[in-house]
């Protein structure tokens, strides 16, 4: 398993609209992220600044090169580039985030 971060960026006054529009995922979008590897999949927003921070874990042999490929990622992006900051094709501006630390796990304890 990997864990990735990127950033994305909303356009003003959509937090909102964003937040309701992934309330309502589409289960066949769920189902294609989780049939490309994709685990536990966050967004948070800094609201201040619009960035939006996405943090998701995927498998060794994830497919998520793929995703671009389907037509419900593509029917996705194309709704969501009304709120946020898109390319010409539609697909959301990511700009990849480099690891700087990670807790170490917790050592036992030996007496």
């Amino acid at each position: 398993m990997e864990t990735i971060a990127f950033r994305m960026a909303l356009n003003p006054g959509m937090r909102e609209e964003y937040a309701r529009r992934h309330r309502e995922i589409w289960p066949e979008l769920v189902d294609a992220l989780h049939e490309a590897g994709v685990h536990d999949y966050r967004i948070f927003l800094d609201e201040a600044s619009g960035a939006l921070f996405a943090v998701l874990t995927r498998t060794d042999h994830h497919t998520m090169d793929a995703l671009p490929d389907l037509p419900v990622m593509r029917k996705w992006w194309d709704m969501m580039a009304d709120i946020m900051q898109t390319a010409h094709d539609r697909t959301p501006f990511q700009q990849p985030l480099v690891p700087v630390f990670e807790l170490p796990a917790r050592q036992p304890l030996t007496r």
